[in-house]
């Protein structure tokens, strides 16, 4: 910085050091509201879903678990029932034996659960257009 001899001179570097100071307070402000707004609990929480949403992998396990604990429930309640002893029995084992058979391969309940939904909109599309002849 050069030396400042006269008063005009002194009165311009007062006036760019304000407006310095007024600039990076303002700047400084806007972090702050920015850093604030991100760690709010509800934005905490946001981000947290958003990234497992975001991790696919997460996804089918989530998604493979889910599917292998409602098809063991459903098998159970089919087989087992309301009956008591042998038939309860079997139905909670095969419960338990589907709800893992799904779990740990979900990828090819994928591919057959494509299979049998696109047989069923083949025969519905081909019932569809015998209908329209």
């Amino acid at each position: 910085m050069e030396k400042i001899t006269s008063t005009n001179n002194l009165r311009n570097a007062i006036l760019l050091l304000e407006a310095e100071r007024a600039e990076s307070g303002a700047l400084l402000k806007e972090n702050f509201y920015q850093t604030y707004e991100r760690f709010k609990p509800v934005n905490l929480i946001r981000s947290a879903v958003r990234d497992v949403i975001s991790a696919p992998q997460l996804t089918d396990d989530v998604l493979g678990a889910t599917v292998g604990l409602a098809a063991g429930y459903l098998t159970k309640k089919v087989i087992g029932g309301k009956e008591d002893g042998t038939r309860r029995l079997i139905g909670s084992i095969l419960g338990n034996g589907v709800t893992n058979l799904v779990a740990q391969h979900p990828e090819s309940i994928k591919s057959i659960g494509k299979f049998v939904v696109s047989i069923f909109s083949q025969k519905s599309t081909n019932s569809e257009n015998s209908n329209q002849s």
